[in-house]
């Protein structure tokens, strides 16, 4: 059981629902909002970013326990948000500099852990690429990153979401057959590591153990037996003491939800998601092309049936971080 000062833990309360299930909405995407939005008009205005995540925030917390927002665009948003929701705030810049090897973290330059919580934030989220296998000089500088984090988070006894996005230096294609073949070692070891004591970390945001599309019964072409990959979510659920949350990283909210059953089914003890677009994205596009009225008619729709799917699939698979955190005192 992993130990936390009593403020944490009311903190980490205010993230999740009242059986300690974490059902929260991410739209801190800056960079690839912008994209989104770039689809459908030439260039996508701060204004815009700002106005949608506002938008969201107002239409969706209602039915989310959190919602996590970055500090550039999102406070607007952030202070729109529903009374019940709890507020996760991203420290971490968008991307990553693609002109040197390592897709090192950086922070936003005028934020610190104390500053997320003065505006609010009830948890400090950071993403971190990693890639298990690159060299030490790398991997050394990410650690040394996120034993800073942790300590901060620790000192303003606020609680640490570190976001985990595997990679793999020699193979450009996440999203290959080559890459799924990898992948459960990535993730799995990745997580390992980063549930040492050492990082201070609350909870973890990690993504699925295996590419679902590549999965027999899911994809056209298989990597992974359902044996195989029911054993790979068995073996991520167990690399860890910590709270672990899934990530829907961009895919369908069916697929995403039909993941969960699948986690489930496994015996993974995942503890909630943090589901960005998954369940947004489609509002986009009402947004800039038909606006406000049509794009709030969209998530008041579409996007709350895609929120009230997932409450009721997480009330069927996750379990509760109760049982994973104590309050030191």
């Amino acid at each position: 059981m992993k130990k936390i000062s009593g403020t944490q833990l009311q903190k980490l309360k205010n993230t999740s629902n009242s059986n300690g299930i974490i059902g929260a909405l991410a739209i801190d995407q800056r960079g690839a909002l912008k994209k989104m939005i770039g689809k459908y008009k030439a260039e996508a205005t701060e204004q815009d970013i700002e106005d949608f995540k506002k938008i969201v925030s107002e239409e969706l917390t209602p039915y989310a326990t959190s919602i996590l927002l970055d500090p550039e665009y999102g406070l607007p948003a952030a202070n729109a948000r529903a009374k019940s929701a709890g507020l996760l705030l991203a420290y971490e810049k968008t991307g990553y500099d693609a002109t040197t090897p390592g897709r090192l973290p950086d922070s936003l330059n005028v934020w610190s852990v104390k500053r997320l919580k003065e505006a609010g934030a009830d948890a400090c989220k950071f993403l971190l690429y990693y890639d298990i296998d690159e060299s030490d000089e790398i991997n050394d500088q990410k650690k040394a990153y996120m034993e800073r984090i942790g300590s901060e988070c620790v000192a303003e006894e606020l609680p640490f979401f570190l976001e985990l996005v595997s990679y793999d230096a020699t193979i450009a294609d996440a999203s290959s057959k080559e890459y799924a073949k990898v992948k459960p070692h990535k993730v799995n070891d990745m997580m390992k590591e980063f549930s040492k004591p050492r990082y201070n970390v609350d909870v973890l945001k990690v993504e699925v153990p295996v590419n679902m599309n590549f999965v027999e019964g899911f994809g056209e072409e298989i990597v992974y037996s359902r044996e195989e990959a029911l054993n790979y979510f068995k073996e991520q659920s167990e690399a860890t003491d910590l709270p672990f949350i899934f990530l829907s990283a961009g895919v369908s909210a069916k697929l995403f939800q039909k993941t969960l059953y699948f986690a489930k089914e496994a015996g993974s003890s995942f503890n909630g998601v943090l589901c960005g677009r998954a369940t947004w994205a489609n509002g986009v596009e009402p947004f800039i092309t038909e606006g406000e009225a049509a794009a709030r008619k969209w998530l008041q729709t579409e996007g709350k049936k895609n929120i009230d799917e997932l409450n009721s699939v997480l009330a069927e698979t996750a379990s509760s971080w109760y049982e994973k955190i104590i309050s030191q005192h």
